[in-house]
């Protein structure tokens, strides 16, 4: 299985785009998306200096229209899966099927413009806590009353929240680990956001989305999400909630990726994944930075995505848990077995009673994801059924 990662925010290189704008449509295509973003996309990939891309509002439009433009080199059609790291979330649900690129672009221009305003209320930034014990970082991060806005995994925990916070945590760091003050306009992914996640949330109700044509992870819980109106809301809510790219890479695990493609600007996430995914299972990586880098990433396709077969070609949707609890599958259900759309599969245990788990198309039931009595979080993969594209 192969899965394409988009980027985000601090991934970004002065000129990192000025390559692409030598393929044949690709400054027309930037135009185009700059007239929805409301900045010059052109400049901003060329000629912009690190300071001038480092605004908010102007980075984050540039990222998901970077991430856009070389995936449309890319045969997407034989990518199993999709994510993207916080506004990095945007560029993939468009290459779900989820969002067209122009809303995805949109949505972009808006969510920067409302966090940079957001960032000027008050005086609040983000600070790297590198090691020490995950739990004894969290409980220090939340002790100096600041958020655990991104857990990256690797050892690596965001704090954010306000400056003088950051200060103490600094001066009083968690045992065997150390903060680095991170060079951002405000405290992402947390309540400090929330006007930004409203003024987004206005946009968005606009927009009619489809349910996704691929797996596509959210930053939320890491879980795969199938319905196109969930991910909106979740794309809305992630302003202000943490980026749990830790649990988005150990899905990636669990469903045996084998392969990866980060966009452009690349090399973040996919230090994040090699970090992380060691060993004899770890996916081969291909970090597409330069129209030079495409022949590595379509070969990659070539030997990790879909084969190329005369036989209709098998597409996976994976069911999820419909809220938290502990997984009963369906008595007499196994592996290889048929499903049709609205079957029940199972059931999660709550407090509140037995929640349901149906299957939402016809196929092949390929493969259970969570076992007999196994707690499961919202949005969790419980199984994955096939069925002929």
């Amino acid at each position: 299985m192969l899965a394409v990662l988009c980027p985000g925010q601090g991934s970004q290189k002065p000129g990192f785009l000025t390559p692409w704008l030598d393929l044949t449509g690709a400054e027309a295509r930037l135009r185009w998306w700059s007239a929805l973003a409301g900045v010059d996309l052109v400049h901003l990939g060329t000629a912009a200096d690190a300071d001038e891309i480092r605004d908010t509002a102007r980075t984050q439009p540039l990222l998901v229209a970077a991430a856009l433009l070389a995936a449309e080199h890319l045969p997407m059609y034989d990518v199993a899966l999709t994510a993207g790291h916080s506004v990095g979330e945007l560029g993939a649900a468009a290459l779900a099927g989820v969002l067209p690129a122009e809303a995805a672009i949109t949505l972009a221009g808006v969510r920067g413009r409302e966090m940079a305003a957001a960032c000027a209320l008050e005086p609040t930034s983000m600070a790297a806590v590198l090691g020490g014990d995950p739990d004894e970082v969290v409980a220090a991060i939340t002790g100096h009353g600041l958020y655990p806005a991104n857990r990256n995994g690797s050892g690596q925990i965001v704090a954010a929240g306000a400056v003088a916070g950051l200060e103490k945590l600094a001066a009083e760091p968690p045992t065997r680990a150390r903060v680095i003050r991170l060079q951002v306009a405000g405290a992402f992914h947390t309540p400090y956001m929330a006007p930004a996640e409203a003024a987004l949330a206005t946009v968005a109700a606009g927009i009619t989305p489809s349910d996704p044509t691929r797996i596509l992870l959210s930053n939320l819980d890491g879980a795969a999400v199938n319905h196109g109106r969930e991910i909106l809301q979740r794309l809305v809510r992630q302003v202000t909630a943490p980026v749990r790219w830790d649990l988005c890479m150990a899905t990636l695990a669990d469903l045996g990726v084998t392969g990866v493609i980060e966009l452009p600007p690349a090399g973040t996430l996919a230090g994040l994944v090699k970090r992380e995914l060691k060993g004899a299972g770890a996916p081969e990586i291909v970090t597409l930075n330069t129209p030079d880098d495409l022949p590595a990433a379509r070969d990659l396709i070539a030997r990790h995505g879909m084969p190329p077969s005369h036989e209709p070609a098998i597409a996976f949707r994976v069911v999820v848990a419909p809220s938290a609890g502990t997984f009963v599958p369906a008595e007499q259900l196994a592996e290889g077995d048929t499903v049709r759309a609205g079957q029940i599969i199972g059931h999660v245990a709550t407090r509140q009673g037995p929640a349901d788990v149906t299957a939402h198309d016809s196929g092949v039931l390929t493969e259970w994801l969570a076992h007999h009595d196994d707690p499961v979080a919202p949005g969790q993969p419980l199984a994955r059924i096939g069925g002929h594209a």
